[in-house]
């Protein structure tokens, strides 16, 4: 057995699920000023030096605070619903079958919150979920963050958990962007999937290949440049 950890966004899916989750809320239930708030929340995220945890934190409450657990989740049940086939790359399901089939644990290792993450994990057959973690008050939800934003540094601490609880095992993981190289070097079978070019010569250096999943099954190779 081997433990098979892959990124969320741009690494199973073509593109990001936070915003897409928090436009879809609010058009179902529109919040009067919310656009600003959202404008404000980036201005922060400027002026603070780049928090993408504190950012997360204040679009969540900016879009979605005060809502009940009901709302939410009868929301997410949707959202999950609604991402379609298209939605997936193609070289991503390959993988998580193929790792399914071997008898591996496969593990969902994402910056997105816990809001939906869990869910797609769910579908998509995961063994476990480890997400960035969102405060509810009262059964309504407040927006602060429970854990660290789960990316770069934070990924690799998730995984020398693992290593701890599955001690001898080798670990696979797969994750698209400059952040996700902290932990695919510290793996035994790392894969940079849908990068780009300087992306793959900079992880090309540390031995780790590249892959596009995005319209191609796994295994097709990307040249590092």
């Amino acid at each position: 057995m081997r433990v098979a950890i892959f990124d969320l966004d741009g690494t199973i899916t073509q593109r990001d699920t936070f915003a897409p989750y928090l436009r879809g809320w609010l058009r179902r239930h529109p919040r009067p000023g919310s656009a600003g708030a959202v404008l404000a929340a980036g201005i922060r995220y400027l002026i603070r030096g780049f928090n993408r945890g504190r950012l997360k934190s204040d679009l969540l409450r900016a879009c979605m605070s005060g809502a009940t657990a009901d709302v939410v989740r009868a929301w997410t049940a949707e959202f999950v619903a609604r991402l379609g086939d298209g939605e997936f790359c193609p070289g991503a399901l390959a993988a998580i079958a193929r790792h399914r089939d071997a008898g591996d644990r496969l593990v969902l290792l994402s910056a997105s919150v816990d809001l939906y993450v869990p869910e797609i994990g769910q579908r998509l057959g995961f063994s476990e979920t480890i997400c960035t973690g969102v405060a509810w008050r009262d059964d309504r939800l407040d927006g602060a963050l429970t854990t660290a934003n789960r990316r770069g540094e934070e990924k690799l601490r998730c995984i020398e958990s693992l290593r701890g609880r599955f001690p001898g095992v080798r670990f696979a993981a797969y994750g698209n962007s400059g952040a996700d190289l902290v932990h695919l070097r510290a793996v035994d079978e790392p894969l940079l999937v849908n990068a780009g070019a300087r992306l793959r010569r900079s992880a090309g250096k540390s031995g780790i290949r590249a892959e596009d999943w995005r319209n191609k099954p796994a295994g097709q190779a990307v040249q590092s440049a």
